[in-house]
């Protein structure tokens, strides 16, 4: 991968809890740029130390992170990530009660992300839009 180009592909890396521990613990600075080159991460049987301690490698990166979860296992991870989302289900509300933004269920995430994200963005943009506006118009008018 690192011998084509340095652009992140379309591809995942899978692992499991014990040879996470492993890649963390020796071989860090691979497991690093192996989660940079790839797009998703799939891990297996971690525990919640390991979660947390992959979102903040991702952070130490420089890359902006969004963990989802839905039990107690994943708080770590949720709080350790930019946008935590908790899921209320079958193991409790500890995720949901963790995280920045709480969904009923799996399903919702998409319309979570893709329209109130959208949302969000608009409201925000032209909420700063409108404060340089207003600032300009009050200097101007100090200024006459």
């Amino acid at each position: 991968m690192r011998i084509t180009t340095s652009e992140p592909k379309d591809v995942a890396f899978v692992v499991d809890g014990w040879a996470l521990e492993i890649a963390l613990t020796h071989y860090r600075k691979a497991v690093t740029e192996l989660a940079i080159l790839s797009r998703t991460a799939i891990c297996c049987r971690v525990t919640p130390s390991q979660k947390a301690q992959l979102v903040q490698l991702l952070k130490s990166c420089d890359y902006r992170t969004l963990a989802i979860g839905d039990g107690g296992n994943d708080v770590r991870m949720i709080q350790q990530a930019d946008i935590g989302v908790g899921i209320s289900g079958r193991e409790g509300l500890q995720a949901a009660r963790a995280a920045d933004y709480s969904i009923g269920k799996f399903r919702f995430l998409k319309r979570l992300i893709l329209v109130h994200g959208r949302y969000s963005y608009n409201r925000t943009a032209f909420l700063s839009q409108y404060s340089f506006y207003k600032s300009l118009v009050i200097c101007f008018i100090q200024i006459l």
